[in-house]
């Protein structure tokens, strides 16, 4: 598995007269075995798409490539895409896109989701989030892969820690919350390895795990509208503090029309006085779902 050492790194931004850019949470994974570990994790198939976001000079890349279908790599910096692009000439399986992931920070950019669909339907596989992901981006990006319009079947990624802990978190935790709760719902969630700073280049002040996530399809079938369940996390675990009860008050948009909140925690048999964070994520899942056909009714 050829990946780009430190130095090669270091040499070709110094090529391109540039440095690492703190403010895009630039910092390059550079342990061989690590990102071998990465890869090896992601079990990717002859069929898969990998999506690779933050792909930076493209050493990853180059190990996706080799064993994908198609490698859509996404970097928001110009120079690094196109010294990807440069170094990864030769690999018809790669596209490099040089755009933000996230349409105004919250939604997949539309032009990355035209690409990716349009890679799915060609290959017939997985699509595999693998990626060393930047801080910056890394929770929106997950839980957008989660919700759709493009879903992954698994992820495959490095974040600070503190992301991997509420990738993992368990209810009552005070990480636990809706990545967590999100990711509990539709699949199931590991802890890899820990990852100290000086994996990286430059190395960051923060510690980093790897995490898996891989759907699980008949959890995900029980959710019957994806974005009703986020309505209702984000109801919840906004007013974390307060009892279930007290929360509704601030009930808006479609939720404002449930107009019997108690009859909703009776027939899930959940206390009102319990906090959000006691709630798993099968409860709150069917907390959704009797909400969603409450306002179908309405």
């Amino acid at each position: 598995m050829a990946v780009q050492t430190k130095r090669e790194i270091q040499q070709l931004l110094a090529d391109a007269g540039i440095r690492p850019n703190k403010r895009l949470g630039q910092h390059f994974l550079i342990d061989l075995n690590l990102m071998r570990l990465l890869v090896e994790s992601a079990d990717i198939g002859s069929t898969d798409l990998v999506l690779e976001v933050g792909c930076g000079t493209g050493s990853l890349t180059e190990a996706l490539a080799e064993r994908a279908c198609k490698v859509v790599a996404v970097e928001i910096d110009r120079i690094l895409a196109e010294i990807a692009a440069r170094q990864l000439g030769s690999y018809r399986n790669v596209e490099v896109i040089n755009r933000d992931i996230l349409a105004n920070k919250n939604r997949i950019d539309p032009y990355v989701t035209q690409v990716l669909e349009r890679a799915r339907q060609q290959c017939g596989g997985q699509l595999l989030l693998v990626a060393n992901l930047p801080y910056n981006a890394a929770s929106s990006l997950m839980m957008n892969l989660v919700e759709g319009p493009v879903i992954a079947d698994a992820m495959f990624v490095t974040v600070q820690k503190e992301v991997a802990k509420r990738m993992t978190a368990s209810p009552g935790g005070s990480e636990y919350g809706s990545l967590g709760i999100l990711l509990g719902a539709t699949g199931d969630t590991e802890m890899v390895r820990a990852l100290p700073a000086s994996v990286f280049w430059p190395q960051p002040r923060v510690e980093s795990a790897m995490v898996s996530f891989v759907r699980d399809h008949d959890k995900a079938m029980q959710i019957e509208d994806i974005s009703f369940l986020s309505d209702v996390i984000g109801l919840f675990i906004g007013h974390r503090r307060k009892t279930l009860k007290a929360c509704v008050r601030f009930a808006s948009g479609r939720l404002a029309r449930v107009k019997n909140w108690q009859d909703v925690f009776d027939r899930c048999s959940i206390d009102p006085t319990c906090r959000p964070q006691q709630l798993s994520p099968t409860d709150y899942v069917i907390v959704a779902n009797i909400c969603q056909r409450l306002v179908g009714k309405t």
